[in-house]
């Protein structure tokens, strides 16, 4: 089973290598996206059932240094996972990142995350 995961960083300058998905920036911020978002839900309610997510793609923001980024995430539908539960995932997610604020080193606009939206 799929879902989608959406937010925007506030402090990363979006730059048109970041729309190619072959290009040395966009692996590197793949990579570093997932160092960040797999953990989180890794320890969240679908935690065992979680088996990765996947960068698809980065996009220019409101302001200048804003880029958003889109991510399809994935979990095993299993008897462990009742049913998945996108507001509870939110809710588990916003917790984790201080109230939609900080991703590692990273700040996040606090009215961009969705799960699923």
């Amino acid at each position: 089973e799929h879902f989608t995961l959406n937010f925007t960083i506030t402090n990363l300058m979006f730059t048109r290598d970041l729309e190619t998905p072959n290009s040395a920036k966009f692996r590197s911020a793949e990579r570093i996206m997932r160092h960040y978002i797999e953990p989180l839900l890794q320890r969240s309610s679908i935690g065992p059932s979680f088996s990765g997510c996947k960068v698809t793609g980065f996009r220019s923001g409101r302001h200048r240094d804003d880029t958003g980024v889109d991510a399809i995430c994935s979990y095993q539908d299993s008897a462990s996972l009742a049913r998945f539960d996108r507001e509870q995932v939110y809710q588990e997610l916003s917790t984790m990142t201080e109230g939609v604020t900080k991703l590692g080193h990273y700040s996040l606009d606090q009215n961009s995350l969705y799960v699923n939206g």
